[in-house]
């Protein structure tokens, strides 16, 4: 068997930083970890390395991605102020992701820390799917149990049509705070 040659610092961090551009898929800590024959504890730290140097990336439930600027077309984005209990998060979600709009983030104000926001990042079932099982698989809490369900999303789209739709839809599911 043939042992793997480890990838140390800058260059390690220029290949993961590559990674992630040509990536159109979130890649996770243990497969940049893998591929570089380090821990996944030195891929946090290259990759707060590179956050500290602007680098657009972003941490998702699926892993690390680096926030591509649009092509040629337009984006839009809204606000949502939202209601509901943690067992409603995958109704709500899909309601949103199968309008074509992408959940960038949930946002809570806490009042001890102020504004708190967590990058989200699902824009179809299928992601929507790995979210909620990543909060199982770690036991971790969705952050509107701070707030007895009140959080606000950042929601995104190629147009403003689905963006209505789809705040029209949470409308109509009673999620919406009004």
């Amino acid at each position: 068997m043939k042992e793997e040659k480890k990838i140390f610092g800058e260059e390690r961090r220029q290949c993961i930083l590559q990674w992630l551009k040509e990536s159109n898929e979130p890649l996770t800590g243990a497969e940049l970890a893998a591929k570089t024959n380090v821990s996944r504890q030195v891929i946090v730290q290259d990759i707060s390395l590179l956050k500290a140097r602007n680098e657009p990336i972003i941490a998702t439930s699926q892993g690390y991605l680096y926030l591509k600027t649009p092509a040629k077309h337009e984006t839009y984005t809204r606000v949502v102020a939202c209601f509901h209990t943690p067992e409603q998060t995958k109704e709500e979600l899909y309601l949103i992701v199968d309008h074509g709009v992408t959940v960038k983030d949930v946002k809570i104000e806490h009042p001890v820390y102020g504004d708190l926001t967590a990058s989200v990042m699902v824009s179809n079932r299928r992601e929507v799917d790995q979210f909620i099982q990543k909060i199982k698989e770690t036991n971790a809490s969705y952050l509107l149990q701070l707030t007895d369900g009140t959080h606000l999303h950042t929601l995104e789209a190629d147009s403003l049509v689905k963006l209505e739709a789809a705040y029209f839809a949470l409308q109509q599911a009673g999620f919406l705070i009004e």
